[in-house]
């Protein structure tokens, strides 16, 4: 999968609610009710990341999920960040 240009990575950031660019990866931290309903969340991305063969980093903190997407293997961002995140957005 090729990398997208940087023009192109802003240009999808703007159809993402806050996610935003960090070196080559897109980050966003998600804030739920509390621990019980974090681990529901990180549950529910498991299930779209292992559909899509694509893994984000995950840091929970009580009620906090951070979420972290790359490409690693093309080393950089790719269609495929700015898909899982979209499908993480409408969870």
């Amino acid at each position: 999968m090729p990398l997208l240009s940087h023009d192109q990575v802003i240009k999808e950031l703007k159809d993402l609610n806050s996610w935003q660019l960090a070196g080559k990866e897109i980050k966003k931290t998600f804030e739920l009710k509390d621990f019980a309903h974090a681990i529901g969340f990180v549950a529910s991305v498991a299930l779209l990341a292992e559909r899509a063969n694509h893994h984000p980093d995950i840091d929970i903190r009580w009620s906090k999920v951070s979420l972290a997407l790359s490409t690693h293997s093309a080393g950089g961002l790719t269609e495929k960040d700015f898909n899982l995140a979209r499908q993480i957005e409408s969870l």
